[in-house]
């Protein structure tokens, strides 16, 4: 058997691989909006983006009205603050389920990776910061047996 000293004695036999094209490409929806669904806990948040002047409304209310306190409207900020993008788009976000520090962990979820579908370069430095990585942290189901999901019924001794 011939031992081959080169690729192309194998005659073509080899496919090279054909230069791909870049993973991350900007995706927008015929209103030239991206979208994205974040979630968190129990709440599942869709979220739009489009350029604006950095209005965010949360089912249909300014989000400062829908989330009162403080630190959850500074969470559902943070990517927009982090990209320095604050007053460059306009956000509009339908929130269900969970409760509302739920529901603000969403937003901020559906939010960073509608900026990355927006502008792609931008996906390094949220997910270096953790904005794309979905918490997987859910509620402990409860077992039988049991009074919640460790909880033991209180013991008597008599």
């Amino acid at each position: 058997m011939a031992e081959l000293q080169s690729l192309e004695e194998l005659g073509g036999a080899v496919e090279t691989a054909a230069p791909e094209a870049p993973v991350h490409v900007q995706k927008l929806d015929a209103q030239g909006r991206a979208y994205a669904t974040g979630k968190r806990k129990d709440a599942i948040a869709r979220v739009w983006i489009k350029p604006g002047t950095g209005k965010i409304s949360v089912n249909g209310k300014d989000f400062t009205e829908y989330f009162a306190r403080p630190v959850l409207q500074m969470i559902l900020r943070q990517p927009l603050m982090l990209t320095d993008r604050d007053s460059q788009y306009d956000v509009v976000a339908t929130v269900t389920g969970g409760g509302l520090s739920g529901q603000a962990g969403a937003v901020r979820h559906g939010l960073s990776k509608a900026l990355t579908h927006y502008e792609p370069e931008l996906r390094g430095v949220l997910k270096k910061n953790g904005f794309l990585t979905r918490d997987a942290r859910v509620v402990e189901r409860k077992k039988f047996g049991k009074r919640k999901a460790r909880r033991s019924f209180q013991f008597s001794k008599r």
